[in-house]
């Protein structure tokens, strides 16, 4: 009978199984790139610069009382032996990119005040375990616009110069910019014009060794920034933030054993002397902020996609229960109880809806692979749990769109409906 059932209505099964398919179809895809839009939305905030800074504690305490917001010479530093470290926390490979950055108060050739940092543009850094990273200003700060290039680890006389101070001075690349403080003078060659936005534009950019050079200062930076994968804050990472000492034993085990920023920051002052590391709060608060927000977006619409098949589900099972009122009053009336009715009915809709739910479930690993190189320029990995969800929500459409149509089972009388009312 099932069989017979399944295969005579072959048309409005295929609507069914379609209209399942398509609510599968967006649950699969939207669920899957739910579970993968955190690392991707942190990616993608991580392209924009850093998350965390690294002060000496003493600049730290000073700026946080008196800060101006402009860049000046630090009069407390950390070591730049010690920057490799940042490698060897816990979170290692959450560790993305990191510059030093080391600001010098200098003056150009015509007396003018020229805001001077020294970096690492693009610096190959070897680690005390044997292992060896690329990182530098020219990662930590990939959406600069260079007019020209980055000058290379090499080549000590190279400057980025912002857009502002070289328009002001009608600099172009390959020219000289010649800077001195207190006695120390060092000419310099252009290899690139940056356009940031900010206050960069007003500044000059050279090598470390030449900035500790102007200072008269070997193996010190003035601060370091950071950028690091990290999770989002919940009520523990902001409990920990306040005050670490504050966490239970095992609160601590897992705050530290999670790549929240707090964690991965106390990590970096463990193994810098003397610092003080700090998430950049607009940053990681716009992470949790952000994921929240698309993870809500994603969720609901899913829902909106599953109430939609579940309505459009409902008409066409209960236009199926009226077309078979004839086979429905016949089975009444040689003994069929109401139970047996529904127990077919519904099973013979879950065979279907299941059906819809591989099309679906297919369909929709397709699109979420879609709509990962189209918004985030990667794959989107496999969930198994989405497997196991869809199959629940389908099961749960495909039963509850079924009840309007088992309410009018229940209502129908063998003996009108077998005399033609």
């Amino acid at each position: 009978m099932l069989r017979g059932a399944l295969t005579r209505r072959g048309n409005r099964h295929l609507m069914i199984a379609l209209t399942v398919a398509l609510g599968a179809c967006v649950a699969t895809s939207m669920l899957s790139v739910m579970f993968n839009v955190g690392d991707k939305v942190n990616q993608e905030l991580k392209s924009y610069g850093a998350n965390i800074v690294v002060r000496p504690q003493g600049a730290a305490v000073l700026d946080d009382l008196y800060s101006t917001g402009e860049a000046t010479e630090a009069r407390s530093y950390l070591r730049e032996d010690e920057l490799g470290n940042i490698k060897t926390i816990f979170w290692t490979y959450n560790i993305l990119d990191f510059a030093p950055l080391l600001n010098v108060s200098a003056t150009d050739a015509s007396g003018e005040h020229v805001p001077t940092t020294g970096t690492w543009f693009g610096h190959h850094l070897e680690l005390a375990t044997g292992e060896s990273v690329e990182t530098g200003l020219d990662k930590l700060r990939g959406w600069w616009g260079i007019e020209g290039s980055w000058p290379a680890d090499d080549d000590e006389d190279g400057v980025l110069v912002g857009t502002t101070y070289a328009a002001a001075h009608g600099l172009t690349v390959g020219d000289t910019v010649t800077l001195t403080r207190e006695g120390i003078t060092r000419d310099f060659t252009v290899r690139g014009i940056l356009t940031s936005g900010d206050d960069a534009d007003r500044g000059v950019f050279i090598q470390l060794p030449q900035a500790q050079a102007l200072l008269n200062r070997e193996g010190v930076v003035g601060s370091v920034e950071v950028s690091a994968l990290t999770t989002p804050d919940n009520d523990l990472a902001r409990k920990a933030a306040k005050n670490p000492n504050s966490l239970s034993v095992s609160e601590k085990e897992t705050w530290y054993c999670t790549a929240y920023v707090s964690s991965i920051a106390f990590q970096i002052e463990e193994v810098m002397t003397d610092s003080v590391a700090r998430p950049v709060r607009q940053v990681a608060q716009s992470e949790g902020v952000i994921l929240e927000k698309t993870q809500l977006l994603m969720v609901l619409v899913t829902v909106l996609a599953l109430i939609a098949s579940a309505l459009a589900i409902a008409n066409l099972v209960t236009a199926g229960v009226m077309e078979r009122s004839s086979e429905i009053g016949l089975m009444k009336a040689v003994g069929a109880k109401d139970k047996q009715i529904i127990a077919l009915f519904l099973t013979e809709t879950v065979i279907v809806g299941l059906v819809g739910g591989v099309l679906g479930y297919g369909g929709g690993l397709a699109l979420a692979q879609a709509i990962g190189y189209m918004v985030f320029h990667s794959s989107i990995s496999f969930v198994p749990v989405v497997v196991g969800l869809v199959a629940v929500l389908v099961i749960l459409v495909v039963l509850g769109a079924s009840i309007p149509a088992i309410r009018y089972l229940l209502r129908l009388n063998a003996a009108e409906v077998l005399h033609g009312r």
